[in-house]
């Protein structure tokens, strides 16, 4: 099996050929056909989170310790069946739910496995997709993804549930009759726009800074684009939502993000992160009850979150976000060109 493992944070990956796992018990062996890069791959690949006000967040306290194969976003040919593995068979593709626990806790028991404090994580703890091969657990992590391609699916493991989750936090309400502004317009917030549609929501706003990514955003089928670095971008958004959002994900999660995030919000409004980019800001308490706002973090999505999505894209109802398709070999190169901010929609490696 060759895989291209991180040896050393902020290196190059490291090519590394050794025995291709044989499954036991309840595992199943899929073999690669399509791997996602993510922006939660670079924080990885860096070793740290930022934290802000100086302080950084060392993967190594949440037991990310090199050298570690990365890749969350995973679609596989099923090779082989541990003994006790049922529900699929060899031959059999599909999208991987990536993000398991410890199976015995209470979120897991609660289906939250994406909020255990004794992760399994694949491409994260254990190995995961920027190799041929993956050793899955169970086969209930499998998602049937119907006829898209496999470079179509790969995205859903992760930016697709991770949207799928935010919006679903927004109230089903103020979903089909507000304007739900989407902070960020890079691979998240894409596909935001699309499964938002999909859910029967009234429509998004796209703000970013990136103008080509604006331009996405509105092919993408946005109702209307902010450029979020303009001096008046919190007025702009308020303009456009008739007096406030009541509804804004930020898929971002800076320091700057978080502020225009707040700002913008009307009363009672409902204010969901979920980037990663890092940093910190400074409310008033005030601010909470007088305008009766709510701020809540999201991570990431559940198995049942992610097979109510794929129901829908099974479906047709989600059309696929552009993908940028690389070489399983280039996995390196891929996640610079994405650290650099040279992508448009999602990178995903093929072997």
């Amino acid at each position: 099996m060759r895989s291209y493992e991180v040896v050393e944070f902020r290196a190059p990956l490291k090519v590394t050929d050794r025995p291709t796992p044989k499954p036991a018990g309840s595992e199943v062996l899929v073999r690669t056909l399509a791997a996602g890069v993510c922006h939660s791959d670079i924080h990885i690949w860096e070793g740290e989170y930022d934290l802000g006000g100086g302080k950084k967040l060392n993967v190594r306290d949440r037991g990310m310790t090199p050298p570690f194969t990365m890749g969350h976003e995973i679609v596989g040919e099923v090779v082989a069946l541990g003994p006790e593995a049922e529900g699929v068979k060899v031959g059999d593709r599909r999208v991987v739910h990536p993000w398991i626990g410890c199976g015995e806790c209470v979120v897991c028991r609660k289906g939250e496995e994406q909020l255990c404090l004794k992760p399994r994580f694949l491409g994260v703890h254990k190995p995961g997709g920027y190799a041929d091969h993956v050793l899955v657990p169970h086969p209930r992590y499998l998602v049937d993804f119907g006829s898209l391609t496999p470079e179509q699916a790969a995205p859903y493991a992760c930016s697709g549930v991770t949207t799928y989750g935010a919006l679903k936090k927004i109230d089903p309400a103020v979903r089909a009759s507000e304007p739900v502004v989407l902070i960020g317009a890079g691979g998240l917030g894409l596909m935001a726009i699309t499964v938002l549609k999909a859910m029967g929501g009234h429509g998004a706003i796209s703000v970013d800074i990136d103008a080509k990514k604006r331009d996405a955003a509105v092919r993408t089928g946005a109702l209307a684009t902010i450029d979020g670095s303009a001096p008046d971008a919190a007025k702009q958004i308020r303009t456009a939502t008739s007096g406030g959002a009541y509804g804004v994900i930020d898929f971002v999660g800076s320091g700057a993000t978080a502020r225009l995030g707040t700002e913008c919000l009307a009363k009672g409004g409902h204010y969901v992160i979920v980037g990663l980019f890092g940093g910190d800001i400074t409310l008033s308490t005030l601010f909470l009850p007088w305008r009766a706002v709510s701020i809540q973090g999201s991570y990431v999505g559940s198995l049942r979150e992610l097979t109510e999505l794929m129901a829908l894209a099974r479906a047709g109802k989600v059309p696929p976000i552009p993908v940028m398709r690389h070489p399983l070999h280039e996995a390196g190169a891929t996640l610079e060109k994405l650290r650099r901010g040279e992508v448009i929609g999602r990178a995903v490696l093929t072997p």
